[in-house]
């Protein structure tokens, strides 16, 4: 005959729409504020000529001496055909189909790229001279249907070339370095124009000032060249996730406060139950305190219920949307969670006391008389 049921029905969906999107929201922003300004560079370069890199090279070791600055060879192929199909008659997964829509960034690299992992097939050696090899990020090669030892014909430069799949790589995209879906073997390319890649990345996150001062000189000897601040972009992707966050959090407190007013609604409909124990229970000599404690106690309990669910329904949902549809590490946020359940405690204790302490003021005999 408690309230068991509906207490957790009403409130616990309520408590585990709040924790799965104060999770979701929670492990979004641990990983673009503090995780990836940590691992990511500071600056990609883009549109730099072959010829410009020596005196590119020289200047930032001149004003950025600490700084790692890497680079790679980039070209722009678009797919033609897959195993002798057109790209455009490929039945690809919804997750690879965008690799055919368009041109797409190459490299041709002699090693293994950083933050890549063979998962199938072998790299070729530093010295290949034999037919040109591609490397497949493995989820965009195997969502378009390719398999080891495959054909396929990339256009670039005007040029069709047909290229057998070697092996395919497992990328860290989250560390935001350099990769790319499509590496080749160097001998694909060997002589052919191409413009340069470049990422800059400081042991210690430096000061923005010193990032802009640093853009500033930069444009001012390499008008030609397209900067990237990493921190920047990802402050603005922060904000934009922020604003969505917060209108999503606005919708979830409106279905949280229907929930306490459906706690409510519950809680009145046992009006009559607990009245009835109130009475009894003075009457055989139980005084005020001990039945606003033994009522406290049951709601409490209740309350503790709700929270264990809500706060388990929800981390259970979040963690489906992190790490099962974003494909991102899930991390379980104690300090939301315990905070959800306290609020779900506290507000069923509340309401439940709210409720019957004027039933405890009541006067037992008018009560008894019309049992």
């Amino acid at each position: 005959g408690a309230l068991t049921g509906s207490v957790v029905l009403s409130l616990g969906l309520g408590l585990t729409l709040l924790v799965t999107i104060a999770s979701i929201d929670g492990n979004l922003r641990r990983q673009l504020v503090e995780a990836l300004p940590n691992e990511a560079p500071s600056f990609f370069f883009l549109d730099l000529r072959n010829e410009e890199m020596p005196a590119f090279s020289e200047f930032l070791a001149q004003e950025a001496p600490t700084a790692k600055v890497e680079s790679v060879p980039m070209l722009r192929g678009r797919l033609v055909s897959l195993k002798g199909v057109p790209a455009g008659e490929v039945q690809a997964a919804p997750e690879a189909r965008w690799a055919l829509s368009g041109d797409r960034g190459i490299t041709y690299s002699a090693e293994v790229p950083e933050n890549s992992r063979l998962v199938e097939g072998e790299w070729w050696p530093a010295d290949y001279s034999g037919p040109p090899l591609v490397s497949f990020e493995a989820e965009v090669g195997r969502g378009l249907g390719l398999a080891i030892g495959d054909k396929v014909r990339v256009n670039v430069l005007g040029r069709e070339v047909e290229v057998t799949v070697a092996n395919f790589r497992e990328v860290q995209w989250e560390s935001l370095a350099i990769n790319f879906v499509m590496v080749f073997s160097p001998n694909t390319f060997a002589g052919a124009p191409h413009t340069v890649l470049a990422t800059l990345s400081w042991p210690e996150l430096p000061p923005a000032e010193t990032e802009y001062t640093l853009m500033r000189e930069l444009s001012a000897q390499f008008p030609t060249v397209t900067i990237v601040r990493v921190r920047e972009a990802l402050g603005r992707v922060a904000d934009i996730l922020g604003q969505l966050m917060a209108a999503i959090r606005a919708a979830s407190a409106i279905a949280l406060a229907a929930s306490v007013l459906v706690l409510a609604g519950a809680l009145a409909a046992g009006h009559s139950q607990r009245l009835y124990d109130a009475v009894i229970l003075k009457t055989l000599g139980a005084t005020r305190a001990r039945l606003v404690a033994a009522f406290g106690l049951e709601y409490a309990l209740i309350g503790l219920a709700t929270a264990i669910f809500g706060v388990a329904a929800g981390a259970l949902a979040a963690w489906g949307v992190i790490a099962g549809i974003m494909d991102q590490p899930y991390r379980f946020l104690f300090g939301t969670s315990a905070l959800a359940a306290v609020g779900a405690v506290a507000a069923t204790v509340v309401l439940g006391l709210a409720g019957t302490w004027r039933l405890l003021g009541r006067k037992a005999a008018p009560v008894l008389r019309n049992l």
